[in-house]
């Protein structure tokens, strides 16, 4: 499967945020973890509201979660 252009960061934040898992994360969001894991693998891009939820969820912007890596 190819990867998307759009990079995360959602990892990293997740250990900042005293290693919040990714059914937390996916809890706090109102998805599944299988979608947590494949947003950090970078398989999946978000909708904008799911990368909003996730940005929120870290009390932080969504452009501090995600970028724009492609071409």
């Amino acid at each position: 499967m190819t990867a998307t252009p759009v990079g995360n960061e959602i990892r990293r934040w997740r250990f900042e945020r005293g290693e919040m898992t990714q059914q937390a994360l996916a809890d706090a969001c109102g998805v599944t973890r299988q979608t947590i894991i494949a947003l950090e693998a970078g398989r999946y891009a978000p909708s904008l509201e799911l990368a909003f939820r996730i940005a929120r969820a870290f009390g932080t912007g969504v452009e501090d979660v995600f970028h724009w890596r492609g071409s």
